[in-house]
């Protein structure tokens, strides 16, 4: 009986053979590589509660705002002035440290910006802002621009994201994410982002706060007549002067 061709080779040229096969196949699995990273896993481990895929974070941010002051000018103008008062009440309800007031240096307005920058601490100390709380720095500016006089103080901001990460196919794929039907990454990323971006107060999203003293004298006024088996609802005798219409009264 004819032995195979396989047997008749001699033992280095398996050796060749089982080389030659190991690496074509090296190469072929190397075409299917990509300069961008492989997140699929990404998608896998993440927790199927948007909030826990896309958790907001409490940091420190900062505050500003910009004042442009001409070169002969060397005051703020009325909304100036109006900007400046915002920012020292703003200052008092939510600010974590003191003021610093950036002064341009080198350009054409330097000097006016050092004079308007008395106006500047004569509205921050009529807001309540104590001048111990107070610092200027110069800093240089393109002489090619109009230099701003800026105001900054941190503040704690919320932040969630990125967003418009998308690790796996949304279509059908061989991923497990896919069979297991669970929430694609991104879903929720831009609800945890509106909503970092609207709270007042960042401390609200972690704590409930404190409760307010109960007005005494509305309280008697609710529980007398509740005592008298009166309607305890607020009445508004004004409430229907904007009505335009009789129908469902």
């Amino acid at each position: 009986m004819t032995r195979s061709r396989l047997q008749l080779m001699r033992p280095d040229r398996l050796r060749l053979a089982a080389r030659g096969l190991t690496l074509g196949l090296g190469l072929a699995l190397s075409a299917c590589q990509h300069d961008q990273p492989y997140t699929s896993g990404l998608a896998n481990t993440a927790p199927a509660d948007y909030r826990q895929r896309h958790p907001i974070a409490i940091k420190e941010g900062e505050r500003s705002v910009e004042l442009f002051i001409g070169r002969s000018r060397g005051s703020l103008s009325p909304s100036q002035r109006a900007d400046v008062a915002a920012f020292a009440f703003a200052w008092r309800r939510e600010a974590t440290g003191g003021i610093i007031i950036d002064l341009p240096s080198g350009t054409e307005n330097t000097q006016a910006a050092h004079d308007a920058l008395n106006d500047v601490r004569a509205i921050l100390a009529q807001a309540g802002v104590p001048a111990s709380a107070v610092a200027t720095r110069a800093y240089h500016a393109d002489p090619r621009i109009l230099a701003t006089l800026r105001l900054n103080y941190p503040k704690m901001t919320a932040t969630a994201g990125p967003c418009g990460l998308w690790p796996n196919d949304l279509g059908p794929t061989a991923d497990r994410s896919y069979n297991e039907n669970v929430p694609y990454w991104n879903l929720g990323c831009a609800n945890q982002r509106n909503l970092a971006a609207m709270v007042d107060n960042p401390a609200d999203l972690v704590q409930p706060r404190g409760e307010t003293p109960v007005s005494a004298s509305r309280r008697s006024t609710v529980l007398d007549k509740y005592r008298k088996g009166e309607a305890t609802a607020t009445v508004y005798p004004d409430s229907g002067k904007g009505k335009i219409s009789e129908i469902g009264q």
